[in-house]
């Protein structure tokens, strides 16, 4: 199911004595339908919504994510303008996860996400819990040209490479991905940024390091600033493209309680910013997600203004 953002979605404050200097995003922000044939945009950042909480429900999560796109951009909304005039920020809507069919929210997430690619758009996908990964990348594949190498950048507290023989849930996306790039004889390059050890079992231990998968501890991500750059700049060499995910429970529960796994030793945002600079300015950030907030669960919309303020610098340097 799709819903496309109306005029309702973007609001908030408006200063019309300051004319263009006083505008905020919710007064550029172009929308567009798409579930009708869009216009190319070369560069263009476009956001677009995956209402979806049934992964976190199947990873027996605290459910309510499904309501984080629109709380997403309502912190947005309020954001001050201060981009080149040449960059143009579109809302896409909303794919809708109905009646717990996720398979299908997946698939069409996925179909928006490769569309929006082919026309020269760079998607930020507002999750949704993190199944919303696995239907991202869904998009993203089919774009990718022969022998291109896709590296995969997860800023989360857990490696969310569980098993998936049951169902497919929150947990379980990368395993997915690492399956179904494997099957298209495609090397799985992922690199994941603020691993807490207590939230991952030794299990999942021995699948990250049967899959080669790179990982920092959340401890070496505010302790060892040079040496984590080092092994981005490194990861960041050996491909091509980057699909970039931020999993909103990698922060500490104080800046980040609204999740359905809040962490208590989780890093502060001043750690991930350089991080995230550097990546984006590698030029190589083909899209990207920011998921897992739960806003039944949020306090005075502290992490979903963090979502929003992360947004912000990140599309201040992805133009």
């Amino acid at each position: 199911m799709y819903k496309p953002s109306d005029k309702t979605t973007w609001n908030g404050r408006i200063d019309p004595q300051d004319g263009v200097l006083g505008l905020r995003w919710h007064q550029i922000v172009q929308l567009l339908d798409l579930s009708r044939e869009v216009a190319e945009s070369e560069g263009s950042i476009i956001f677009l919504g995956f209402s979806c909480d049934e992964g976190v429900r199947r990873n027996q999560g605290r459910v309510g994510a499904a309501a984080a796109p629109s709380a997403i951009r309502q912190a947005m909304s309020a954001l001050a303008d201060h981009l080149p005039d040449e960059v143009q920020l579109f809302g896409g809507g909303d794919v809708i996860c109905a009646n717990q069919r996720l398979e299908e929210a997946q698939a069409q997430l996925g179909r928006k996400v490769q569309m929006l690619l082919r026309k020269g758009y760079k998607p930020l996908v507002l999750g949704g819990g993190h199944e919303t990964a696995f239907g991202h990348f869904l998009g993203i594949q089919p774009q990718l040209k022969p022998g291109e190498k896709l590296g995969i950048i997860n800023l989360d507290a857990h490696f969310d490479l569980r098993t998936y023989g049951q169902h497919p849930s929150s947990g379980s996306p990368f395993l997915q991905i690492a399956d179904a790039l494997q099957a298209g004889g495609q090397e799985f390059r992922y690199l994941c940024l603020g691993i807490q050890e207590y939230g991952n079992t030794r299990k999942l231990f021995k699948t990250a390091a049967d899959l080669g998968v790179q990982y920092c501890t959340a401890e070496e991500l505010q302790t060892g600033a040079e040496t984590v750059q080092q092994k981005l700049r490194e990861f960041l060499d050996g491909v091509e493209k980057v699909y970039l995910s931020i999993d909103l429970d990698v922060f500490a529960a104080a800046y980040a309680p609204g999740v359905s796994a809040p962490t208590a030793l989780g890093i502060t945002p001043h750690a991930a910013l350089p991080l995230l600079r550097q990546i984006i300015q590698s030029g190589k950030v083909l899209s990207l997600d920011v998921v897992e907030l739960n806003p039944a669960l949020d306090i005075d919309n502290r992490t979903a203004k963090l979502a929003a303020a992360l947004i912000f610098h990140l599309v201040q340097e992805w133009h």
